[in-house]
């Protein structure tokens, strides 16, 4: 089959390799769709991931399609079936998944390769992170269904509460699922990026306060979060950039009592500085999301299958595998950029 094999460092290469030999439980899926994603660009800049792939891997992780062939103790699919299947699964064993924290899990097993004609989707996944695609949902919403729960953890961890003021900082396909499910929850949310296509999304989606990102500091940002809020700043901030400098400016952002979510992941070995006056004396809440859990793969489902969120929301472009490589370097030299449908 064809497949795409990440080597390290904006190195992937589209090539031959073996389709999966399959286990007892495990399943083999015919990509439909796979969608490119932030964490994909960081990790073909970067050439690897510090969780979940090391080179020389199979590349890709956001997919729907079609079940061809399964494992012999495989009972829930068959084949024919329409699929999605989440990039990992808890062991539900663990000290953290017995903590209801099965993000954390101590052996959360990961699975890579969406960029091909085929993948296996390993039995733990089949058991606990796959699903039936609703004859309704195309495979391209279906795929959105793993980083909306990603969204969906970070949205849930802040306590938002309908007429909130929710900042959220960077505008990319993370940042405007933030836009969406907050104006879905009755948010009034202010969106922040730098181009105004990216702005202009944004209010498509339900941001009702735009601001431009200052250019000259973040004092500008922060006057402009604090004008939209009669002065006290938001409710809820969130950072979906993955900068150290949007970090800090994410904690300025908020109100007395506030709670900032740390979504975007930095670069390994980043730190940051924190007015440590402000962060007690103002109570704020700083919190950091990673991931998904299997209940809210669900919950995402679920928004997919309402419409609530659909390909028409964050897909804006279809390429075959082969130009993959092309795609990477074009989504990392211009941000701002939707997601890419890739057609094996």
């Amino acid at each position: 089959m064809l497949a795409a094999v990440l080597y390290g460092k904006e190195h992937v290469s589209v090539e031959q390799v073996a389709v999966p030999e399959l286990g007892p439980d495990d399943v083999l899926v015919r990509v439909k769709a796979a969608l490119t994603c932030g964490t994909d660009v960081k990790v073909f800049r970067r050439g690897y991931h510090a969780r979940m792939i090391v080179p020389p891997a199979l590349f890709g992780h956001e997919l729907a399609g079609d079940v061809v062939a399964v494992g012999s103790r495989v009972a829930r699919f068959q084949p024919g079936q329409r699929i999605v299947a989440a990039n990992s699964a808890p062991c539900l064993d663990c000290f953290y998944c017995n903590r209801g924290l099965e993000n954390l899990c101590e052996d959360l097993l990961f699975n890579n390769g969406a960029y091909a004609e085929y993948i296996r989707i390993p039995g733990r996944i089949v058991e606990r992170n796959a699903h039936q695609i609703p004859d309704h949902v195309s495979y391209q919403s279906a795929a959105l269904v793993e980083p909306l729960a990603c969204v969906l953890k970070g949205l849930e961890e802040t306590g938002l509460r309908a007429g909130d003021h929710v900042a959220v900082i960077g505008l990319g396909p993370i940042g405007l699922m933030f836009v969406k499910l907050a104006a879905l929850r009755g948010a009034h949310v202010i969106a922040i990026g730098r181009r105004a296509t990216q702005l202009e999304r944004a209010g498509r989606m339900g941001a009702k306060t735009l601001i431009t990102a200052a250019q000259d500091g973040d004092d500008g940002t922060v006057d402009a979060v604090k004008a939209a809020t009669r002065g006290y700043g938001a409710d809820v901030a969130i950072e979906a950039v993955g900068n150290p400098e949007t970090w800090q400016l994410a904690a300025r952002l908020v109100r007395r009592g506030g709670v900032v979510n740390f979504f975007g992941g930095c670069p390994n070995d980043s730190r940051i500085s924190l007015d440590t006056s402000m962060l007690h004396y103002s109570e704020i809440t700083c919190k950091a999301s990673f991931h998904h859990t299997p209940g809210l793969i669900r919950k995402a489902l679920d928004i997919v299958r309402h419409g609530e969120v659909t390909e028409y929301d964050f897909v804006n472009r279809e390429e075959p595998l082969t130009n993959l490589l092309e795609v990477m370097r074009h989504l990392m030299s211009h941000n701002g950029h939707l997601k890419t449908a890739i057609i094996p």
